[in-house]
């Protein structure tokens, strides 16, 4: 009897394309509406960039027409004369200004911020965590001149009792001595900021928040970890980028915040070391304030001013970038 044996022989390798075939088949595998697509999100990330130098040279050239022209030193006069001949101006005030209020801002609104986000999130049963994120979402679209003119008949007025206690327990310190004048300082600008970039931060945490692998949070309650330390073991870590994200747009609208700023203060061109006294003032209100009095070179000197603002804001959010990238095992990618 013959036995038919198989050929257990694996059949030879087929040829493997080249390079150039393989480009055309991806090229033919391409649908037309993903070439278009792929068009459309190119071309604008390269508007984008071409409207941001375009800023930048227009900044540049109007700034460096009135620089040359000053007869103080830029950075660090404390005088803003532009009508005078010859002129005298300087962005030392502003730029003071501008950081301090904004550091008082984030040092309320971040840890607050934050904490609104975790109770949404891990704390508050859902039939009232929705409402609230509600109503957060509503403050994030409050128009500027709205807070500006809270801030100016309701906060104001209630913040005597406030500076007063601060200039009795703390004002040896210098920061918050009171002269018990009319309470429109750097500290209310502060305040007022901290009001107002609130819900940016808030919203923003709580969706990372709600991004936190939820097996990674089984895990450590079934290792018998509490709620706190699961948020502390879980959350936070996987977070933190995010977290540093929403501040760092917070923190771009208190750089660049204009009417809420110009409502409530009381600017002058001295650098005070109190917190409490009227007095200071910021890139973003200055601009607002003198822009419709100013000549062509008073213009041409808020837009040099309006320069550094720009450079800060860049160099933000270029921090905000190194300090996420350099924290990459943090991310959500990488959970």
């Amino acid at each position: 009897m013959d036995i038919t044996t198989k050929n257990t022989e694996a059949p030879p390798p087929s040829p493997q394309p080249t390079e150039a075939e393989s480009k055309r088949a991806a090229r033919g595998a391409t649908r037309p509406g993903d070439r278009i697509f792929l068009g459309l999100s190119r071309g604008s990330g390269i508007l984008l960039l071409v409207v941001m130098a375009a800023i930048a040279v227009f900044l540049t050239y109007r700034a460096t027409l009135a620089i040359s022209k000053d007869h103080g030193n830029f950075l660090t006069t404390l005088e803003w004369n532009t009508g005078v001949n010859p002129p005298t101006f300087g962005i030392a005030v502003l730029a003071y200004g501008t950081v301090i209020s904004s550091i008082i801002a984030m040092v309320i609104a971040v840890p607050i911020a934050v904490s609104i986000a975790l109770f949404l999130t891990h704390y508050a049963p859902r039939r009232l965590s929705g409402p609230i994120s509600y109503v957060i979402d509503l403050l994030a679209a409050v128009p500027s001149i709205v807070y500006g003119l809270w801030g100016a008949l309701i906060l104001v007025p209630n913040l005597s009792g406030l500076f007063g206690w601060l200039n009795d327990y703390f004002g040896w310190t210098g920061f918050f001595s009171w002269d018990e004048g009319a309470p429109r300082s750097m500290l209310t600008v502060g305040i007022l900021l901290a009001i107002m970039i609130l819900p940016i931060i808030t919203n923003v945490s709580r969706e990372v928040f709600r991004q936190a692998p939820l097996m990674h949070q089984e895990a450590a309650l079934a290792l018998g970890a509490t709620r706190w330390e699961v948020i502390r073991m879980s959350v936070l870590p996987f977070g933190r980028s995010g977290v540093i994200s929403a501040s760092m747009l917070g923190l771009g609208r208190a750089l660049g915040e204009t009417m809420a700023v110009a409502t409530v203060l009381s600017p002058d061109f001295l650098i005070h070391l109190s917190l409490l006294n009227p007095g200071g003032g910021t890139f973003a209100q200055n601009i607002a304030s003198k822009f419709g009095e100013a000549n062509e070179f008073g213009r041409d000197a808020l837009i040099a001013s309006g320069l550094v603002l720009f450079v800060i804001t860049l160099l933000v959010n270029g921090a905000a970038r190194l300090i996420i990238a350099r924290r990459k095992e943090y991310s959500g990618a990488n959970a």
